[in-house]
């Protein structure tokens, strides 16, 4: 997992961080592991054709609201 943050104030202006995945079954252990962790669902493990056909992403939101994602692009 992974999160950065200083200071005590949270920041004003949220960031999309996106890690890639060398298979699926990756995708899907770093979405449990930031759950596990305290991270908040913005869109389990699966497949997003609307960004291409092999598109296979998880997305939480950090304790600060950032948007971190994992994604795979291989077709499996």
């Amino acid at each position: 997992v992974f999160w950065l943050h200083q200071g005590k104030d949270k920041p004003k202006d949220r960031q999309h961080v996106a890690f890639t995945a060398r298979s699926r079954a990756e995708v899907d252990a770093f979405y449990a592991a930031a759950i596990a962790a305290g991270g908040k669902d913005n869109g389990g493990p699966g497949l997003r054709p609307h960004y291409h056909a092999n598109y296979y992403g998880a997305f939480v939101f950090d304790p600060d609201g950032n948007n971190i994602e994992a994604v795979c692009h291989a077709a499996e």
